[in-house]
């Protein structure tokens, strides 16, 4: 009954693995676990279901000793080839990050209040312009209005922190609208 699976299996695990000698030792180690299933007197009603799912846990091990053994070469290295840390947890890094994220926050928090509920809205619980003008009560135009502020608004954030300066003349986007 197992061999009609076979082909199938393999195929999967391959794709897995991206090794067909490793697919294959995996799909026999299945094969071993639903038949030692089977004669421990295990009723299986869905023999494909079973034999999947033993042979994704299988690809799961197989990635979690790859993960140890790639730790423990690394522990053995000496101290001064152990490779840095991604650049994103650096601590020069982390404390620009924060202080990027902490001066978005501030420009978005200066914006008046349904302007900044307007623009929350559309980017961090992606509202459509018309769901946003629904539940705020005013015009798509008046959340389009709303949305392109504040995007302005962080654009000059965004040259601040670049060190770009203040506003450029001659750009009437860049500049403040009268409150």
């Amino acid at each position: 009954m197992l061999e009609r699976y076979h082909r199938e299996l393999l195929n999967f695990l391959s794709r897995q693995v991206n090794d067909r000698d490793t697919a294959a030792d995996l799909a026999q180690e299945s094969y071993v676990r639903v038949l030692a299933a089977q004669s421990s007197g295990l009723a299986v009603l869905d023999m494909r279901a079973l034999l999947y799912r033993i042979a994704r846990n299988l690809v799961i091990d197989q990635h979690r000793r790859k993960e140890v053994r790639r730790h423990e070469d690394l522990a053995a290295l000496p101290e001064d080839q152990h490779p840095p840390a991604p650049l994103q947890l650096q601590p020069e890094e982390m404390l620009a990050s924060q202080q990027v994220i902490r001066a978005y926050v501030a420009t978005i928090e200066a914006l008046p209040a349904r302007c900044r509920e307007a623009f929350v809205l559309h980017v961090f619980d992606e509202y459509s312009h018309a769901r946003i003008a629904q539940h705020m009560s005013i015009s798509v135009s008046m959340v389009e209005k709303h949305i392109v502020r504040a995007m302005l608004a962080c654009k000059l954030c965004q040259r601040r922190l670049r060190g770009e300066g203040g506003l450029a003349p001659g750009r009437p986007e860049e500049r403040p609208e009268p409150s």
